[in-house]
């Protein structure tokens, strides 16, 4: 069975991508826009380095399955929230 991987909503990409930054500096994890070693400043993350072409150059890979897994559930979490809450108004 092939793979559907397209976004519904392509404009959403930069807002889960600056989402997953700001939840990775929360939960304090070694990761940032455009450092070079792939340790930037994390404290600020939402902030930096979105560049003149917007685009996100960071490394992930030197976390644990389980620090990227956390990331991913508390953007699912928050995802849910919000979608729950604008729908009771």
């Amino acid at each position: 069975m092939p793979r559907n991987n397209r976004k519904l909503i392509p404009e959403s990409r930069e807002a889960i991508q600056q989402m997953k930054y700001e939840i990775a500096a929360e939960f304090g994890l070694p990761v940032g826009y455009g450092a070079s070693s792939g340790f930037g400043d994390t404290e600020f993350a939402g902030e930096l380095g979105t560049g003149s072409s917007g685009s996100y150059t960071s490394s992930w890979g030197h976390l644990t399955s389980r620090e990227n897994g956390s990331v991913g559930g508390e953007i699912t979490k928050r995802l849910v929230a919000q979608a729950e809450k604008q729908s009771l108004l």
